[in-house]
């Protein structure tokens, strides 16, 4: 592991790392530090201070990209023919 974190910086470890020295891992969180977990190189957990606040995506954020997507596939009914049928016209074009 190498320097242990800083109160309130941010560290970055691999899962096996992470579970070697989960202890002192978490001796960090509880002064501060925030620790990324990875898998491969993927960053796929965190761990953070108890009483932190933790962003997640807000529901208006949710329910725009739900409208982008009925509206994006809306687009795409349009026309209701078949694939073989676009393949013909496009090989007429």
């Amino acid at each position: 592991m190498g320097n242990r974190p800083s109160p309130t910086s941010t560290a970055t470890v691999g899962a096996f790392q992470a579970k070697t020295h989960l202890s002192r891992l978490l001796e960090d969180v509880k002064e501060g530090a925030v620790v990324t977990i990875t898998v491969r190189g993927i960053p796929v957990a965190k761990l953070v201070p108890a009483g932190a606040e933790v962003k997640l995506p807000v529901r208006r954020d949710v329910d725009a990209w739900l409208a982008r997507l009925r509206d994006l596939r809306a687009r795409a009914r349009t026309g209701r023919q078949s694939a073989a049928e676009l393949v013909r016209a496009g090989r007429r074009s």
